[in-house]
């Protein structure tokens, strides 16, 4: 075929390209011809370049026939970026679901799964294949949970079993989980290991380098620079490295043939994308597991309702250590009242941020020379304030801010109160309400905890981990390590004891996850902690009336998700049902209403204002940000992929429109209000 100058390939001479164009209504295939010159390279998964609206956008071939369905004149491919093909089918496929589960489009979805090209590296010669031996791997620890051992011979089989892992406290999950990687990466396949941060990531790198050798792993770490993290992308891709570790977007890494995928601690919010199309990666581990027929297993101290929905609805098996063994591994654990002589010699306690059994419970532990672990809510130094007299917050006088007391104060708090936002001082501060002058602390911050215990425990070294300076260990002996929830650093030895503080601040939160959150903060911390049986101990300053503090005196995850999941099924919110939430001014949700063949049975929620933290999407657009809204769908499980179309479609329709005004859609979101 000769088209003017240019002559088209002899074979398939049509290729079918994805443009990755951000309009939703151009989520689509379109057909260009193949000129001669790259009949060689032109291959499904390339990047190419071709010419959409009179401009050069990037795209990738998804495949070759011998003739269009168009009738009209088809355009030129105009370049193969790279003869890579860094697209498989099954991400392909794997960006199809996601898209279509989320209501996005497939071009979002890519840009999360493949990293931008270096043409340097793609050059480099790549190393031999990674060789596993499944004879050295021990995988007997697996043995001390119920169906342990049927579980990992389903792996190492490739049969492709799905489970939801409890791990017990103190266990080495890395270790396990790098265990189970090494047995999936035989006979050719490849293993998929997605954890929520650079600390945990680490951590498991170095248990399976241990296990396979540090030739066969890789870990794709987000702070690692754009050629590097493409070269381990690529090593991925080309089956050189057999255990891929990541982050959330390594759920979509390129691996040959997926023997197992497993998500560490999903009910971290690092695993839930900011993104469109907002995808989750447990989600989307899922998603791939039922396609791929790999094996899946999700795993953490504590549990999703999510999670303990696919157990329940059976489409996963449960994981769990017999009661026996988790009383064995699992520290003694303290709440208030659980100590009424404690509270008899000290009637205060209930009050106290640091009662005196959380004091006894400390020196202990440093006396026999371990280190004490200290859970803070909050970092910085004072972050909260409010009125003495009436208790009103503080706010700043130019933005409205909360104000905090930054850790520039002195003993005696001179310092001025600033404002977390504008970061303006407000020495002359005075009470809108009521016009007194001092300030009292709501909540008091990591720094202020540190330089307390300081001072408390005498020559006793004091670390402090969050923020931008958050420790990946601390050694062994005595010493206070004041943390921020998630920053709590790994002691090889174990922490001697664990002080959890302000509880009422973690279960306070107005969340609908905020009860699984603090389990999930509390037992991360007191796994790190050494077994009652050898004298470690955690004290969580909380009431322990209350069902979450309970379920950590008895350290019952699995009972609290599914406490969690009954009350979710009663009052209707999400894993109970599906549900979409739609963000914009009331006139764009009025559209994106009026463009949608929403399906039987939607029920209709709002719209109320979106919250401040929510409107950052919608800066820039005209409309006051103050006006932004957002709308609730809510549909029985059943239609969730039936409203996921719906608003998909709708999206379409409004981008074909050019919509005056944006409305952005997710589907399941972690926070709803």
């Amino acid at each position: 075929m000769v088209t003017g100058a240019r002559t088209a390939a002899p074979t398939a001479p049509v290729a079918r390209v994805l443009p990755l164009l951000p309009l939703p209504h151009l989520d689509r295939e379109f057909d260009y011809l193949v000129p001669e010159e790259f009949d060689g390279t032109a291959r499904p998964g390339v990047r190419v370049r071709v010419r959409f609206a009179g401009r050069l956008v990037d795209g990738f071939l998804l495949g070759r026939t011998d003739a269009s369905e168009h009738t009209g004149k088809l355009g030129w491919l105009e370049r193969v970026v790279s003869g890579e093909q860094v697209l498989t089918d099954e991400i392909a496929d794997l960006a199809e679901r996601v898209a279509a589960r989320y209501a996005g489009t497939r071009a979002d979805v890519l840009r999360l799964a493949i990293p931008p090209r270096h043409a340097r590296v793609e050059s480099d010669a790549p190393p031999e294949p990674a060789v596993v031996d499944e004879s050295a791997v021990d995988a007997t620890p697996w043995g001390r949970y119920r169906h342990g051992d049927a579980f990992v011979d389903a792996v190492r089989s490739g049969r492709g079993p799905r489970a939801v892992w409890q791990a017990t406290p103190g266990e080495d999950w890395p270790r396990r989980l790098a265990e189970l990687a090494a047995l999936a990466s035989t006979d050719g396949r490849s293993a998929v290991i997605v954890v929520p941060d650079q600390k945990d990531l680490d951590r498991v790198v170095a248990a399976a380098s241990d296990v396979v050798g540090a030739g066969g792993v890789v870990g794709l770490a987000a702070g690692l620079g754009p050629s590097a993290r493409y070269r381990r992308w690529l090593a991925a891709l080309r089956g050189t490295a057999r255990i891929v570790v990541g982050p959330r977007s390594a759920v979509f890494a390129p691996v040959p043939i997926l023997g197992l995928l497993a998500v560490w601690d999903d009910g971290d919010e690092s695993h839930a994308e900011p993104r469109a199309p907002y995808p989750h990666s447990r989600e989307v581990a899922a998603l791939r597991a039922y396609a791929s027929g790999c094996a899946l297993v999700v795993g953490g101290h504590a549990r999703t309702a999510e999670s303990q929905l696919l157990v329940e609805t059976g489409w996963a098996h449960d994981l769990v250590a017999p009661r026996e063994t988790v009383r064995h591994e699992m520290p003694a654990v303290t709440a208030l009242a659980d100590s009424e002589r404690a509270l008899a010699r000290d009637p205060l306690a209930r009050a106290a941020r640091l009662p005196a059994i959380a004091f006894a419970a400390a020196r202990a532990a440093l006396e026999r020379d371990e280190p004490v672990l200290v859970q803070v809510p909050r970092r910085g130094y004072v972050p909260s304030l409010a009125c003495a007299r009436c208790r009103t917050p503080a706010r700043c006088r130019r933005c409205n801010g909360p104000l905090e007391l930054p850790d520039t104060a002195d003993a005696d708090g001179a310092a001025s109160p600033t404002c977390r936002w504008c970061g303006t001082a407000d020495a002359g501060y005075r009470c809108g309400t009521c016009g007194g002058r001092a300030l009292r602390a709501v909540v008091v911050g990591a720094g202020r905890t540190a330089e307390e215990l300081g001072r408390a425990f005498a020559g006793v070294p004091v670390r402090t981990s969050g923020g931008d300076a958050v420790l990946a260990d601390v050694p062994g002996g005595a010493s206070l390590v004041v943390a921020t929830v998630g920053a709590e650093p790994y002691a090889p030895d174990g922490y001697g004891a664990a002080l959890l503080l302000d509880g009422w601040a973690l279960l306070g939160r107005p969340d609908l996850r905020a009860a699984e959150e603090t389990l999930r903060r509390w037992t991360a911390a007191a796994a790190l902690v050494r077994p009652g049986r050898d004298g470690g101990s955690v004290v969580v300053v909380a009431d322990s009336s209350i069902p979450t503090v309970q379920a950590l005196v008895r350290w019952d995850p699995v009972g609290h998700a599914a406490g969690q999941l009954a009350e979710r099924v009663e009052v209707g919110f999400p894993p109970a049902v599906h549900l979409a939430a739609i963000d914009g001014t009331a006139a764009a949700i009025a559209d994106m209403l009026e463009a949608s063949e929403l399906p039987e049975g939607t029920e209709r929620l709002g719209p109320v204002p979106l919250p401040a933290g929510a409107r950052r999407p919608f800066a820039g657009d005209d409309a006051d940000p103050a006006d932004v809204e957002r709308m609730l769908l809510r549909i029985p499980r059943g239609g969730g992929r039936a409203l996921a179309a719906a608003l998909r479609a709708a999206q379409a329709v409004r981008g074909a429109r050019k919509a005056a005004h944006p409305a952005r859609v997710q589907i399941d979101p972690l926070h709803i209000g």
